[in-house]
């Protein structure tokens, strides 16, 4: 039995290759986001459930792809889908079933809020002129990365008005709160924030794991980077999750919504979306939201 199988979903990785390479009488594949809205990303969930197909049909049958050129050398891009009833049938034929949590456990409501904040004249003009210079550090967007990643900070860490926002919120309640983010940076401030406000802090993140204020603690706040623990952990003592930054995943963000949502969870769960106005996070946020992963290539029409 494998819990998060979206976890092998890269049969390149040693997890996968060691999980794929034995050969169990019976499987049961547990996950709440298989593919993170990409059918190719199913084949080695579905090796492992007995389909035998080969990873090249897969893709000749059910994928719409494109070669692209970078630098001298060509890579196979998936642009979309085909005969995806077919697919559909196959899974039901290898024992895939797709419910949501709601027909399986009788969890509470849901509720999201919009949370715009002020947008600030150090991030139009990095917009603009794609250089800036604050806090002693200058910021560069020579590419369309650094561009998007310099946005994505001056809308969260650069943002005093998102700061204000957060400790307003936080001063509004003594509940457990759940904070997502994304740059070690942001983590600091938000920390700093918290103590501040005398609230004890848990943590979650590349760094390690404290959840002993969280276990014990009922107005604590546990800050919460996506890579680290947006999906395999249970945080249901909280029913408020602040989303001081959005991830550019799909899965990441669909994940992260379950931490409170779960067995165990007896209130109504509430979704506070921290948006600077006028900027990528409310592209970001839109993308999310119809599934797909926020990607360079839409950044960059975005940004034309």
């Amino acid at each position: 039995m494998l819990d998060e199988s979206q976890y092998i979903k890269n049969e390149t990785c040693n997890r996968a290759k060691f999980i794929l390479s034995l050969a169990p009488t019976n499987v049961i594949l547990l996950s709440g986001t298989p593919t993170g809205g990409k059918y190719e990303e199913l084949w080695s969930q579905l090796k492992l459930l007995g389909w035998n197909i080969s990873k090249k049909l897969f893709y000749k049958h059910y994928t719409i792809t494109e070669k692209l050129d970078m630098g001298g050398f060509q890579i196979t891009v998936v642009k979309g889908y085909k005969n995806v009833d077919r697919l559909k049938e196959k899974l039901k034929e290898y024992g895939a079933v797709f419910m949501k949590s709601e027909e399986v456990l009788d969890l509470p409501e849901q509720i999201e809020n919009m949370v715009t904040v002020k947008n600030t004249k150090e991030y139009r003009k990095f917009k603009k002129d794609r250089v800036i210079t604050i806090d002693d550090e200058t910021l560069v967007g020579d590419t369309a990365l650094t561009k998007l990643l310099y946005l994505r900070q001056l809308a969260s860490i650069y943002n005093p008005n998102k700061h204000q926002a957060l400790k307003d919120l936080l001063i509004s309640t003594e509940d457990r709160v759940v904070v997502f983010y994304n740059f070690k940076k942001e983590f600091e401030i938000i920390k700093d924030i918290c103590e501040k406000l005398e609230k004890p802090v848990s943590y979650i993140n590349g760094e390690g794991t404290d959840l002993k204020n969280y276990e014990v603690k009922d107005n604590t706040v546990t800050l919460v980077q996506y890579q680290a623990g947006a999906s395999g952990v249970n945080l249901q003592r909280a029913n408020k999750i602040i989303y001081h930054s959005l991830p550019l995943s799909s899965e990441l963000w669909m994940q992260s919504k379950k931490r409170i949502h779960r067995i165990g969870q007896s209130r109504s769960c509430f979704y506070y979306y921290f948006i600077t106005e006028k900027s990528v996070e409310e592209k970001i946020l839109e993308v999310l939201k119809e599934r797909r992963d926020f990607t360079l290539d839409l950044f960059e029409k975005v940004d034309r």
